[in-house]
């Protein structure tokens, strides 16, 4: 069956949509077509030895529950059965609701559980009681999704696309539950090219999905495998939040002969359902710029307490957006390079990329993953190519097993020339990744060259030092009657008693207000022996208050020393500068500021908490500016004579009309 015609089954089988529209919101749609259509589904995977499971049903009957199951199984030649002798074509239209929980029941335990996250029976009862059920039923009926005609990645479309409608119709993102075909597509291809000397024949490969959704990676890398490696074992593991996308993703596993155990319902980032497994190949497109507030008591305290032997020991991104942190977790499950190592696919948005400056969260996390060499390859896709967001997205592709020439090094592929336009949008996708577009870029990551949409860079490149750069304080001082008045402005002085602040203030009003200081030593002595000839002794804050109040910033003035006789910073000047790592601060300092502010000098206490040196180490990837391409403008002359032309017809138009 090709793309058309799963199209036209899900256009189908979404339909039924009309029988409810009325009696249930929009937003229930999907919840009472997806599970029948899995029904359906599973109902005709097992027709072929149904009449065998019966007899097993009747022969097995008196034997105790998990013994019967086993043998069930067998008989099924399936990772599931059922044990009723109805089917949908057979239930009564007189007691559907009681006949289809019955059949539903006789489901083995994990097919039985999947229509539980569905709340099936809840669903059931609604529209028994509008009096459709029996019309429902009779929809799915004449809907063949036998194996035959629907394979199981045809399958696996068709749920994408009825969960597609599903979340457009409940103004839900649909994105947060599955990613379009030709991501997935180009994504698994990425991380399984060359990979050939671990998908040997009778070996077993090990794939994982943190945000499974549905279950496209797991679907297309399983796919992927078992047509390259010719007769190797895959085994998919993943964990999914959305209880909905959960079951289809569990349904979908069953029907492929997958151990459904192994896909979890529940929260990767703070309930690790598959802690401490390893694995060879994942695969993720967690939800972009989404916050982990629900979360942060449980991520902080992991970072904290277990440092780097939790998942996020590097740091922690800020709480509106967890993308890091799904990194950070994968990165974690990452096999050791001496048992064979990992290779990691994840889209990211574009702020996991440079967002956070030296010393944030996301830069020791950018940090960790480049200087402990993880980071094979960043490849810019299209924009407009998901269904609930037209922004820019990067696949990232991770390794802990570096072939030789890639070692220290990170390739960038600029793949955002590489879209086609799509006959009809769906939602915010507009675009999608022809396969010739896929083999191409797949192709610019093997041959690992130079060219105008590939570059590569050492690690050391994306990395700087923050220097902080000082210069000195310089103030005038000076009792006028425009600066007394700001004293009633500073803190100290209003916390003293009325009659002690009026005696001050007088006390400075005996100063000259035609005099302007410009050394603070000069001036605070003359203050001094003011405050002294009204019999005043005032305390440090105080005093330094005043001094604030009477003082304003002149460059001419002179500089203001500390007790030790060391020029004093002004914070008001404080700069920062980025110093490649490559790079000394020292000599960058004297090439690119002293030139510029003589009196300059670096600020040596700032120095970075891992290596100890002089500057705050940051880490970004500056994509966009390695791949920017200069247009120049157009001539003046060219310009001048398109306005010419411009006011000439406006001009003309003017005349016509007062003619």
């Amino acid at each position: 069956m090709n793309t058309e015609s799963h199209s036209q089954t899900a256009a189908f089988i979404w339909s039924v949509a009309d029988l409810l529209r009325g009696d249930f919101k929009q937003s229930q749609y999907g919840r009472i077509i997806l599970p029948f259509t899995l029904l359906r589904r599973l109902e005709c995977v097992l027709e072929p030895t149904k009449s065998e499971v019966l007899s097993a049903a009747q022969t097995h009957q008196a034997k105790p529950e998990a013994v019967r199951e086993k043998l069930l199984l067998r008989s099924a030649e399936q990772p599931f059965f059922n044990a009723s002798r109805l089917s949908l074509a057979t239930l009564s239209d007189t007691q559907t609701a009681d006949d289809l929980m019955s059949y539903v029941q006789a489901f083995s335990q994990d097919a039985r559980e999947i229509f539980e996250h569905f709340e099936f029976e809840s669903f059931v009862q609604q529209l028994n009681a509008n009096n459709l059920l029996y019309q429902v039923v009779q929809r799915f009926v004449a809907i063949d999704l036998s194996p035959a005609r629907v394979s199981n990645y045809g399958m696996g479309a068709i749920f994408e696309e009825l969960i597609r409608k599903f979340a457009e119709s409940s103004n839900e993102t649909a994105g947060e539950h599955f990613t379009p075909r030709d991501i997935v597509h180009l994504t698994t291809s990425l991380v399984l090219t060359g990979q050939d000397d671990k998908l040997t024949s009778g070996g077993i490969v090990t794939v994982y999905d943190p945000t499974a959704g549905t279950g496209g990676f797991l679907s297309e890398s399983d796919e992927y495998l078992q047509q390259v490696s010719g007769g190797m074992s895959v085994s998919l593991h993943g964990q999914e939040l959305n209880p909905e996308s959960y079951a289809i993703c569990k349904a979908d596993m069953l029907i492929k002969g997958q151990a459904v155990e192994r896909i979890k319902l529940g929260n990767t980032l703070s309930d690790d359902q598959l802690a401490g497994q390893r694995f060879d190949f994942m695969l993720a497109n967690p939800p972009f710029g989404v916050e982990w507030k629900k979360v942060q008591k449980q991520v902080t305290d992991e970072h904290k307490h277990k440092g780097y032997d939790g998942r996020f020991g590097p740091g922690l991104p800020r709480v509106s957006d967890g993308s890091l942190l799904f990194l950070m977790h994968l990165v974690s499950k990452m096999r050791p390079r001496q048992e064979g190592g990992s290779r990691i696919g994840i889209i990211l948005n574009g702020s996991p990329l440079f967002t956070g400056g030296a010393g944030s969260g996301e830069s020791e996390i950018r940090r960790y993953l480049l200087q402990h060499d993880l980071v094979e390859a960043i490849v810019g896709l299209p924009t407009d190519l998901f269904y609930n967001t037209g922004i820019a997205t990067y696949v990232w592709i991770l390794s802990n097993h570096k072939p030789a020439e890639r070692r220290g090094q990170v390739q960038l592929i600029d793949a955002t020339g590489r879209a086609s336009k799509m006959r009809k949008s769906l939602g915010s996708k507009r675009q999608f990744v022809a396969d010739r577009d896929i083999e191409e870029i797949v192709r610019l990551y093997g041959a690992y060259q130079e060219s105008e949409e590939s570059k590569v860079f050492p690690v050391e490149a994306f990395g700087y030092r923050r220097i902080t750069v000082e210069r000195p304080l310089r103030l005038n001082f000076q009792a006028s009657p425009e600066r007394l008045a700001r004293l009633d402005d500073e803190k100290p002085l209003q916390k003293l008693a009325e009659g002690e602040r009026e005696a001050i203030m007088a006390a400075c009003a005996t100063l000259d207000p035609e005099q302007r200081f410009t050394n603070r030593d000069a001036f605070t002595r003359a203050l001094k022996a003011a405050l002294k000839a009204a019999g005043l002794k005032v305390g440090a804050p105080v005093q330094k208050a005043i001094l604030n109040a009477l003082s304003e910033r002149d460059p001419e003035a002179d500089i203001c020393l500390d007790k030790n006789g060391n020029p004093e910073a002004d914070t008001g000047l404080r700069d920062n500068e980025n110093v490649p790592l490559d790079e000394s601060v020292f000599d960058y300092f004297e090439r690119e500021v002293k030139p510029h502010v003589p009196d300059a000098w670096i600020d040596e206490e700032k120095r970075d908490p891992l290596d100890g040196r002089i500057g705050i180490v940051g880490f970004e990837i500056p994509f966009n500016r390695h791949f920017y391409q200069f247009t120049p403008p157009r001539p003046l002359e060219e310009i001048d004579a398109d306005l010419k032309a411009c006011t000439d017809r406006i001009k003309q138009m003017i005349e016509e009309l007062s003619a």
